[in-house]
């Protein structure tokens, strides 16, 4: 049984404080394995703004692994953007943009796709889905994506697609894919994929901000995730409530050679419990 908490969308720069203690309190009290972070750490990618988000993170009790987001890149000093856009990321977060995460049931491979020349819209690309097909080789593991933008969209998403998204969601299903997290659009989402022709084969979870004052009227909120079996899996979103995170119901899902589905019945893993006011 492995359980990752999966959070996004921090953008400090433009957090809330009042939930910086009690989101702290909620991702500990979860007692996850890995914390997976899909990016956008920062508003503005400035030195300040990166070094708050470090200093959340290393007060975590758990290890915790991460993407960059398209907020992570200097959008307003050009030059800065344009020889070295992730060098303040890897100067304060990590030198590893596509970083590998393993224990004895999963293995967790993240994508960069923030990209410098489509700031908003971000890409896929190629030599890192051959890297995460790469690392996906043995079929007895539970296989993991980290990425910020999402591989689909829901009809009413105002946001433009990543690039190449359709084309690397097949290649991942094929290479044995079996969840993708991921941030960007501060909403919520978790079932399997619709879109592509063997997106059912992936789950994805797709968390709001955990800390953003823009969370869209969705609130802030992240996800707790509990892997029983490369099949099986359940799903928890913590939500904001008057400075504190609580749980909605469990999901479940299981996988079989049609892919996911959402299954009723008694939870594998019991109650999340709540952080305390």
């Amino acid at each position: 049984m492995s359980r990752i908490v999966h959070i996004s969308d921090l953008h400090f720069g433009r957090e809330a404080p009042e939930l910086l203690e009690p989101l702290r309190k909620a991702i500990d009290i979860a007692k996850p394995d890995v914390v997976a972070v899909t990016g956008d750490f920062t508003q503005r990618a400035r030195p300040g703004q990166f070094r708050a988000a470090r200093a959340f993170l290393d007060n975590l009790s758990a290890p915790w692994v991460g993407v960059p987001g398209n907020h992570d890149i200097p959008l307003d000093i050009f030059w800065l953007r344009l020889l070295r856009p992730f060098g303040r990321y890897r100067k304060y977060i990590s030198e590893d943009l596509a970083p590998l995460w393993e224990n004895a049931d999963l293995t967790m491979q993240g994508l960069n796709t923030a990209d410098p020349w489509s700031w908003q819209r971000g890409r896929v690309r190629r030599g890192q889905i051959r890297l995460a097909c790469e690392a996906f080789s043995a079929p007895d593991r539970i296989h993991v994506v980290l990425a910020h933008h999402p591989f689909e969209h829901q009809p009413d998403t105002e946001k433009t697609l990543m690039k190449r998204a359709p084309r690397a969601l097949d290649r991942l299903a094929k290479c044995n894919a079996q969840l993708i997290l991921s941030g960007h659009l501060h909403r919520w989402r978790a079932e399997p994929f619709l879109s592509s022709q063997h997106g059912a084969h992936m789950l994805q979870v797709h968390v709001g901000t955990g800390l953003s004052t823009r969370s869209r009227g969705q609130g802030n909120d992240f996800a707790v995730i509990d892997l029983a079996a490369p099949g099986e899996a359940e799903v928890t979103r913590m939500v904001a409530h008057e400075e504190r995170f609580a749980a909605e119901p469990t999901r479940r899902f299981v996988r079989n050679d049609e892919g996911w589905r959402e299954e009723a019945g008694p939870a594998l893993t019991g109650t999340v419990r709540t952080a305390p006011r």
